[in-house]
């Protein structure tokens, strides 16, 4: 049976152990703490540590390579560029180097464009204006000096998760849980993405794993989305006025940091997964099909 190490136990990690275990394949999730339900075997690493990496791997003995590994935190990274170009680089180097040869793939971000441009396909120069982006740009050019590796970019990713610690990374369950306890929302009116459901993202890294697959692919949804009027959306699937949205410039909150436009398109996507029988959603359909799972 295929093993994949899936380096990154957070959301996205979860979610594509998830698939692969549900389409009978074998996944391990590595990282430095273990989160509570966990849908595969989880062993301890620390991935910037190359020892600690060459051990995990002679112990898994994975057949394929998923890094989903962090931060992911723009701000943070922005507060602490340094840092965040060292933990990027450094996974991507200690578990290509440990598993020579084993097929890899990186999942990154929108982040590695300037956001002045409305949409970015493959052929777009990358030219990333924060911090985060430069670390996982960095990361790329790793995997991609690889024999079989593939970078996946991916835009704005979103999903359900449960009330507690600040979600603000999930921006679809931050508005959810807030808007439903009366709490008003500020989200910018000039920011735009292009979101994509965490369940779909984890169905085309998977879809991707095998061999073959180009060495650079964007994953966008289909619809281009202000955050404002993605909360809004929202708003209107929960039954709540739309009036507890606050408008605001991209300038004056937490998303001051991030692109204009964290938008991606693709010339080479939309076939590959057609021919697999698979399609990425828009926020409509899944903004209602997490609403409907949670109610």
């Amino acid at each position: 049976m295929t093993r994949t190490l899936i380096v990154g136990s957070g959301f996205v990690g979860r979610a594509v152990a998830a698939r692969l275990t549900a389409v009978g394949e074998s996944a391990v999730l590595a990282s430095r703490h273990a989160p509570a339900d966990l849908p595969a075997p989880w062993v301890p690493l620390d991935a910037a540590d190359a020892d600690a990496c060459a051990h995990v791997v002679d112990r898994v003995r994975p057949d394929r390579l998923v890094l989903v590994h962090g931060p992911s935190d723009v701000t943070w990274c922005e507060a602490h560029p340094e840092r965040a170009a060292a933990l990027h680089t450094a996974a991507a180097t200690n578990l290509t180097a440990a598993a020579p040869g084993c097929r890899t793939v990186l999942i990154s971000t929108d982040n590695v464009f300037d956001g002045a441009s409305p949409a970015n396909d493959e052929s777009t120069p990358t030219t990333p204006a924060n911090a985060y982006g430069r670390a996982k740009l960095r990361a790329e050019r790793i995997v991609r000096e690889t024999a079989d590796g593939t970078v996946l970019r991916v835009s704005l990713i979103y999903g359900w998760e449960p009330p507690g610690a600040d979600k603000w990374l999930n921006f679809f369950s931050a508005c959810a849980h807030r808007l439903r306890s009366g709490e008003p929302v500020e989200a910018p009116h000039d920011q735009w993405t292009t979101p994509v459901l965490v369940e779909d993202v984890a169905a085309v890294t998977a879809a991707v794993l095998p061999s073959g697959a180009p060495e650079l692919l964007h994953l966008g949804g289909p619809d281009r989305i202000s955050r404002a009027a993605w909360a809004e959306a929202v708003a209107d699937g929960l039954g709540v006025p739309r009036s507890r949205v606050v408008r605001v410039p991209k300038a004056a909150g937490r998303y001051a940091s991030r692109p204009t436009n964290t938008c991606l398109t693709s010339h080479l996507l939309d076939g590959f997964l057609a021919a697999r029988g698979l399609r990425v959603r828009g926020v409509a359909e899944g903004a209602r099909a997490l609403l409907e799972a949670a109610a």
